[in-house]
């Protein structure tokens, strides 16, 4: 059975095409990441949720070495195309263990635009905290309370499962809204320590791409992004 979590077939290809020019993933959430990272040469890093290997790329051209991880066969495929026969990749349901993988194995796990569409978050979280170095660091975005408040209305304190239109395609994604409490609270619960949070605008590039837009997603946030350590020595 495939993972329901991911996003397969058609929606696949349609969210590899989307996300490779989106201003919401070329322009906030790469660049917030990789920010949030700084510099990443000769580190090991686990992209979970890896999608078409879009984040992968941008570490990989910053030195560093990536396992990427996705329950979708077709984002697979993408991503390989994109990353190359020499980049280990796993096709895995992330609702389950990440047994394949070594405890402290890892600098770094990037977990992008994926932790709301999990249903078992306490344990994919254990895992990622296992398979990190003491003072490994977890880079993760998600969608950021106040947009999906604003789109979807309702309380704020919603934590109901929503399907949002993927860029007037027809196609939806699907996923739980968390309030930062919500969020903040899974995340140190489980065992990591907040060094940093932003709230991304689209950089400066962006403007001269599509100045009326850049000026519209500076005025609200979209995304959270986050780093957090594992304490250790």
């Amino acid at each position: 059975m495939r993972p329901k979590t991911a996003y397969h077939d058609d929606l696949g290809d349609l969210f590899a095409e989307h996300a490779e020019t989106s201003p919401y993933n070329a322009w906030i959430d790469r660049p917030a990441l990789l920010d949030l990272a700084g510099d990443v040469k000769e580190r090991r890093v686990l992209d979970v949720g890896c999608g078409a290997g879009h984040h992968a790329a941008g570490f990989m051209a910053r030195g560093a070495e990536v396992v990427g991880v996705d329950g979708s066969a077709t984002l697979l495929r993408h991503a390989r195309a994109r990353l190359g026969d020499g980049v280990e990749l796993w096709l895995h349901d992330l609702e389950q263990p990440l047994d394949f993988l070594a405890d402290a194995s890892f600098d770094d796990v990037v977990c992008a635009l994926m932790i709301h569409h999990i249903d078992n978050r306490r344990g994919l979280l254990s895992e990622l905290l296992r398979v990190l170095r003491p003072s490994g660091r977890l880079l993760l975005s998600t969608t950021h309370p106040t947009a999906d408040w604003r789109h979807f209305g309702g309380s704020y304190h919603s934590s109901e499962w929503v399907d949002l239109d993927l860029g007037g395609s027809g196609a939806s994604i699907h996923y739980q809204r968390a309030t930062l409490e919500l969020l903040l609270g899974e995340l140190l619960g489980a065992g990591f320590a907040l060094d940093r949070l932003v709230e991304p605008r689209p950089v400066p590039g962006f403007r001269e791409i599509d100045r009326e837009r850049y000026e519209r997603l500076s005025t609200a946030p979209t995304f959270l992004a986050l780093r957090l350590v594992k304490p250790g020595a």
